[in-house]
């Protein structure tokens, strides 16, 4: 029960903020009119917070940890979306954030999500992968070696 709270407070108060607060109550001021445009957002939306919730479930039950760097899961998730990137939370918060962008029809809300994808990446090879390096040494080596970064369709370091 524990590490559900821990897990829902983190997702209401980082990723809630970052991908449902600041595009829907800072940027957007329009409202949203059905369109094409509003239903591709739609599906982007449902898909990225799906792979979240994917990821959430994933740190919980195997990992018995939370995304917070406070709290981080106790065994690398190597399960589930983590098969084919290394980084799918951050792509379904992403994925959020430009479904705000289509269903709006905001271009401010697409260039925030271009910043939250760069400082994402920077955060992954500054800190996230360094890290993982040291508590995992070469068993995260050999998962860098077998799994992109971010798209699953080919290998990156």
């Amino acid at each position: 029960m524990l590490l559900f709270l821990k897990n829902l407070i983190f997702t209401i108060v980082v990723p809630g903020t970052v991908a449902v607060y600041v595009p829907v109550f800072v940027f957007s001021h329009d409202p949203v009119q059905l369109t094409l445009n509003t239903l591709a957002g739609g599906l982007l939306l449902a898909v990225g917070g799906a792979i979240y919730l994917w990821c959430l479930w994933d740190f919980a039950s195997a990992g018995r940890g939370t995304p917070a760097p406070i709290d981080p899961p106790k065994h690398l998730i190597v399960r589930g979306l983590y098969r084919y990137t290394r980084n799918p939370m951050y792509v379904g918060v992403v994925g959020v954030i430009f479904g705000w962008s289509l269903s709006f029809g905001a271009l401010p809300i697409a260039i925030y999500g271009l910043s939250v994808a760069t400082f994402f990446h920077l955060f992954v090879v500054f800190y996230e992968e360094p890290h993982l390096r040291r508590i995992y040494g070469s068993t995260y080596e050999e998962y860098c070696s077998q799994v992109s970064r971010w798209l699953p369709f080919r290998h990156s370091a």
